[in-house]
C-alpha cells in the first residue's frame, strides 16, 4: 500500500510568498541605488531619495509584520520545523534573525535613516570632489547619531561595536579582531620594515604616463571575460567609488574607476569587482529569488574579490599570459617591458593614502586604521567632528605620511555615508579567508598555477562555485571555511602566503 508524502507545514507557502516579495523589493531597491551611484541627474536625488524611503519602508513594514511574526512563530514549533526541508529551515531561521532585530526599530526612525543615506552618499561624491569635510560633517553626524540609537534598540552585545560587527560577519567580536590584527601585526610589520631598509626596489617608471581611458575599459572587458564573468547576466559601468551590486544571479552589476595615469587602478578594481559578481551570478538556482540568494557575509564576500584581485590578478603566472595581451592595448607604452618587470613593479610595496590601491601588503594597515577609528566612535564617544584629526595622525603613526586633504583621506570611501560602520574589517578577514580558501585549491587543483599561467581561468572559477558560490547564504563563514580546509579561520595562511611572495619579490 503505497504512502502519502508527507504534508508540508501549515503557512509554508505563504512565508515563502512574503520572503519572495521581500527579495522582489530589494531587488528593486538596488537598481534604484545602482542608478544613483551611476550618473542619475544630481537635481532628482532628493526626491529619488523620499521613494527610496518610501519603498524601504513597505519593504520593512512587511519583513516586520505581525503576519511575518505569526507565520515563524508556527514554522519554529519543532514538528513543523522538523518537517521543513534544509533550504525552508534556513530560510526561517535568517528571516528570524532579521525579524527579531528589526522588530526593535521604529518603522519611522528606520525610514528617516534610510532617506538620510540615499542623500548622504550623493553628498559624499560631492564633498569628495571639493575635498570639503566640514560641508560632509552634518550628514555624518546623524549617520553614526542613528547607528548609536539603533545599537540601544538591537542590545549591546558585548561592546557596542560588537553589535555593528554582527551584521556582516555573523558571529564576529572585537575581541576575535583584535587578535587577528596583532597576529598580522606581529608578523607583516617586520616584513614591511625589512622590505623599506631594502634597496632592491622594483622599477614602476613605467605604470607613468597616459593611459588610454577607452583601451582601459576594453582590457577590463577582456579580463572579466576570461574570469568567466557572464556579460548576458550583468554589465560594467563607472562610478566615483567601484561597486558590484547583485540583484539577482541573472543581474550582477559592477563598476569601475578608471584613471588616466593609472592603468593599474581601473584593472585591479574591475578584477576585484569582478570577484564579487562571480560569487552572485553563481548562487545555486534553487536559491533564486530568495533571501538566501547571496553571499554569506561580507568577509567570504571579501574573500572572492581579494583572491581573484590579488592572488590571481597580481600573480607572476597571470602575467605571463596576460601582460602580452596588455601590451597590444597600449602599442608603444610598455614595449622593452617584460612580463616579469611589469609583475614586480605592481606588486611593489611603498606606503600610500589610498586604500584601494594599495598594496597587498600594507592593505591590512588601512583597514585597522578604520577599525581602530571605528571602534573609537562606537566604544569611546569619539566625536565625529574630530574624525579627519584622528584619521590623519593615525596615518602618521602606521605609514608615516599624511592626507594633503580630505579627498585622499577621511572622505575616500564611500562606506560610512551609507551606514556601513563594522563593514570594514571584512576586507582583512576576506584576505585571511582567501589566502585559506587558495592554499586548499592549490592542493586540490594540482595544475593550478600552470592553469593560470596558461589563462585557463575557467578550472578555478568553477571549483570556487562548488566549494563557496553555489551556498549562497545556505551556509555560515564558519561552515565555509570549515568545509573547504578542515580549519577553522587562521591568519597564518595570509602571513605565509605575504612572507612567501615578498621575501622572493625583494631577494630578502
Amino acid at each position: 500500500m503505497a504512502t502519502s508524502a508527507n504534508p508540508q507545514p501549515e503557512g509554508l507557502t505563504r512565508f515563502r510568498e512574503l520572503t519572495r516579495q521581500l527579495r522582489q523589493y530589494e531587488e528593486l531597491l538596488g537598481v534604484v541605488y545602482w542608478d544613483m551611484r551611476t550618473g542619475a541627474p544630481r537635481k532628482g536625488i532628493e526626491l529619488r531619495s523620499e521613494a527610496v524611503g518610501t519603498l524601504s519602508a513597505e519593504t520593512f513594514r512587511i519583513a516586520t509584520s505581525t503576519e511575518m511574526g505569526e507565520l515563524l512563530d508556527r514554522l519554529s514549533e519543532p514538528a513543523a520545523f522538523e518537517a521543513l526541508g534544509e533550504i525552508d529551515r534556513k530560510l526561517v531561521e535568517e528571516t528570524r534573525k532579521d525579524y527579531d532585530r528589526n522588530r526593535k526599530l521604529p518603522p519611522e526612525l528606520y525610514r528617516e535613516y534610510v532617506v538620510l543615506t540615499s542623500q548622504a552618499e550623493s553628498a559624499w561624491e560631492e564633498a569628495k570632489a571639493n575635498r570639503d569635510f566640514p560641508g560632509f560633517l552634518p550628514y555624518l553626524e546623524r549617520i553614526i547619531d542613528y547607528n548609536r540609537q539603533f545599537i540601544a534598540l538591537w542590545g549591546v552585545k558585548r561592546t557596542p561595536y560588537d553589535t555593528l560587527l554582527d551584521m556582516y560577519e555573523p558571529g564576529t567580536t572585537v575581541a576575535e579582531m583584535d587578535r587577528l590584527f596583532g597576529e598580522l601585526r606581529t608578523r607583516l610589520v617586520p616584513l614591511s620594515e625589512a622590505i623599506a631598509a631594502n634597496g632592491d626596489r622594483p622599477d614602476t617608471s613605467f605604470l607613468q604616463g597616459t593611459f588610454d581611458v577607452a583601451a582601459q575599459k576594453r582590457f577590463s572587458l577582456y579580463i572579466l571575460k576570461q574570469m568567466g564573468y557572464d556579460f548576458e547576466a550583468g554589465r560594467l559601468d563607472e562610478s566615483v567609488h567601484p561597486f558590484a551590486t547583485g540583484l539577482n544571479p541573472g543581474d550582477v552589476r559592477i563598476t569601475t574607476r578608471y584613471l588616466e595615469d593609472d592603468v593599474t587602478s581601473a584593472l585591479f578594481g574591475t578584477i576585484h569587482e569582478g570577484g564579487h559578481a562571480l560569487y552572485e551570478q553563481n548562487i545555486g538556482k534553487d536559491l533564486a529569488g530568495t533571501p538566501l540568494g547571496s553571499g554569506t557575509s561580507m568577509g567570504i564576500h571579501e574573500s572572492q574579490s581579494r583572491l581573484w584581485e590579488n592572488m590571481i590578478g597580481r600573480s607572476r603566472g597571470f602575467w605571463e599570459r596576460y601582460f602580452p595581451e596588455l601590451q597590444r592595448h597600449f602599442p608603444g607604452q610598455l614595449d622593452g617591458v617584460s612580463a616579469e618587470a611589469f609583475y614586480r613593479g605592481i606588486n611593489v610595496v611603498e606606503p600610500s593614502l589610498i586604500r584601494i590601491e594599495a598594496d597587498e601588503l600594507t592593505y591590512n594597515l588601512h583597514i585597522m586604521i578604520r577599525y581602530e577609528i571605528e571602534k573609537m566612535l562606537f566604544n569611546e564617544g569619539l566625536h565625529p567632528k574630530d574624525l579627519q584629526e584622528v584619521w590623519n595622525d593615525k596615518y602618521k603613526g602606521a605609514l608615516g605620511i599624511s592626507p594633503r586633504h580630505a579627498g585622499e583621506g577621511v572622505l575616500q570611501d564611500v562606506h560610512w555615508s551609507g551606514g556601513s560602520f563594522g563593514y570594514f574589517p571584512s576586507y582583512s578577514l576576506g584576505n585571511m579567508y582567501g589566502a585559506q580558501i587558495m592554499d586548499t585549491a592549490q592542493r586540490k587543483i594540482p595544475a593550478l598555477n600552470d592553469q593560470i599561467a596558461a589563462g585557463e581561468l575557467l578550472p578555478l572559477k568553477e571549483w570556487l562555485t562548488g566549494e563557496v558560490y553555489r551556498f549562497g547564504k545556505l551556509l555560515q563563514p564558519s561552515e565555509i571555511i570549515r568545509r573547504i580546509s578542515g580549519q577553522p579561520l587562521q591568519s597564518s595562511y595570509l602571513c605565509d602566503y605575504l612572507e612567501a611572495k615578498y621575501k622572493e619579490i625583494y631577494r630578502l
